[in-house]
């Protein structure tokens, strides 16, 4: 008798010849143990294959039960809410949607769940979103919900666990649902965290992120491990009516002459080092070979710290915190974000201005009160390196301040997207401050190339 099995985050197919016909590409023959083998995530395809041939086997793979309780908190979706379960739900409840921050991803994955009623395991790339989640799950279904990770191992017919926790547990636990969310699933692509799909056998998997893009195009593994993208939406189809309205400002803050003069020193080291060692910044391996050649002589490293330095003076000019003073006078009734691309600045930004401030470095407790302080109103603004990019819920702000940040367009998005969660009259509007005349100018450009700017 013909038998799949799970074993290790794969699939065996034990009982037939190595000539047998009937199995797909992704079954290899595997001597050591005499059976078909492929990933899990080809359960699938392995299962209808075989039904398509007209095979008789025993399925002791799968080990996901059925969810026996309905949806317990029913809420009005929204129009591209349904649509976007119907998209997902014609393909064969495989593949990817993409929604704009603040546009109801996680109601749209609790529809789904409800809609094909399997044992579901929610991937989260933080804990607190894996908090967000339990207590979203624990809401909506009248069932136990399990964590995996952040200390805590409860395996429940509904979990939720970090991308960390999935990979390094998945070998196990893979048989054990029936359906995959992938929150924030441009995490997935990354060799490691890949892992989480490959050795997963759920036949369901939805994938969930307002910018799918990659800064190294890896965006495409996602059709692999979850699914076609199915539907999507972005911020200028929503804005008015299901988001907030708002409005974008670039502003170019000049370098002090101090500030400019060594800025050109720097960049002049950085820059003849650059060309004088065939280094093309352009490339996809551009900065790993600065780096790699950096390291190897006295003039490297002194272009590395000149590198280094004028970032600094474009990323934290005086100019861009004079200018924020006078953001926060203006905006003192409203609730901002700042955001900036290194912990340095954060912190000068909560010295000069005694504003809270996030990093990775904040414990979860202090970070959860500045956060409920921020909610309540105690705190008109918080600043924070990246750790508030994605995924944490503060509806009640409505500025962000971008003092600096990184050339990614999902960051530049992420971040307009943390003041876009629509309540009665609020209009949002992000400040983007950059200093003119160095090459943030070309990094602000490369980050605005989405249509939430145009």
């Amino acid at each position: 008798m013909i038998s799949l099995h799970f074993v290790s985050g794969t699939l065996e197919l034990r009982g037939a010849d190595s000539d047998f016909g009937a199995v797909p590409a992704s079954c290899r023959w595997d001597k050591r143990t005499r059976c078909f083998r492929a990933p899990a995530l080809e359960y699938s395809e392995i299962v209808l294959a075989l039904r398509g041939a007209q095979v008789e086997f025993e399925d002791q793979a799968r080990k996901y039960e059925k969810l026996s309780s309905p949806l317990i908190a029913q809420r009005e979706p929204r129009p591209y809410q349904v649509e976007a379960l119907q998209a997902w739900l014609g393909a064969a409840g495989r593949g990817v949607v993409v929604l704009p921050t603040g546009a109801g991803k996680s109601h749209l994955a609790v529809m789904a769940i409800d809609s094909r009623r399997r044992a579901t395991l929610v991937v989260a790339p933080t804990l607190d979103l894996v908090h967000q989640w339990y207590e979203l799950l624990k809401a909506s279904f009248a069932t136990n919900v399990g964590i995996i990770g952040g200390g805590e191992h409860t395996l429940e017919p509904l979990t939720v666990t970090t991308y960390d926790s999935a990979y390094l547990h998945m070998e196990r636990h893979g048989a054990r649902f029936g359906m995959v969310v992938f929150d924030e699933c441009h995490h997935l692509p990354g060799e490691t965290y890949a892992l989480a799909a490959r050795l997963c056998l759920a036949p369901f998997r939805l994938g969930l992120t307002a910018t799918p893009e990659r800064a190294d195009g890896r965006e495409g593994v996602l059709t692999e491990l979850i699914g076609p993208e199915v539907y999507r939406k972005d911020i200028g189809e929503l804005s008015g009516s299901y988001l907030s309205e708002y409005d974008t400002v670039c502003v170019p803050i000049e370098l002090s002459e101090a500030e400019r003069e060594e800025y050109q020193e720097q960049r002049k080291i950085y820059t003849g080092f650059i060309r004088a060692n065939g280094i093309r910044m352009g490339t996809p391996r551009g900065f790993q070979d600065f780096i790699m050649r950096s390291a190897r002589s006295v003039a490297g490293q002194q272009a590395m710290r000149a590198y280094r330095r004028q970032r600094e003076l474009a990323f934290a000019a005086r100019g861009k915190l004079a200018y924020l003073e006078q953001l926060l006078r203006l905006h003192r009734a409203d609730r901002m974000l700042i955001f900036t691309q290194d912990n340095a600045t954060a912190y000068e930004v909560s010295r000069r201005f005694l504003i809270p401030t996030i990093t990775h470095q904040t414990k979860v407790r202090e970070r959860s009160e500045i956060l409920e302080r921020f909610a309540k109103g105690s705190y008109g603004a918080v600043v924070t390196s990246k750790v508030l990019n994605e995924g944490v819920d503060v509806p009640d702000a409505n500025v962000a301040v971008i003092i600096s940040g990184s050339g990614s367009v999902r960051e530049h998005v992420q971040r307009l997207g943390r003041i876009l969660r629509r309540k009665d009259g609020k209009n949002a509007t992000l400040y983007e401050l950059v200093s003119a005349g160095t090459s943030e100018t070309f990094t602000s450009d490369r980050r605005r190339e989405h249509d939430a700017y145009r």
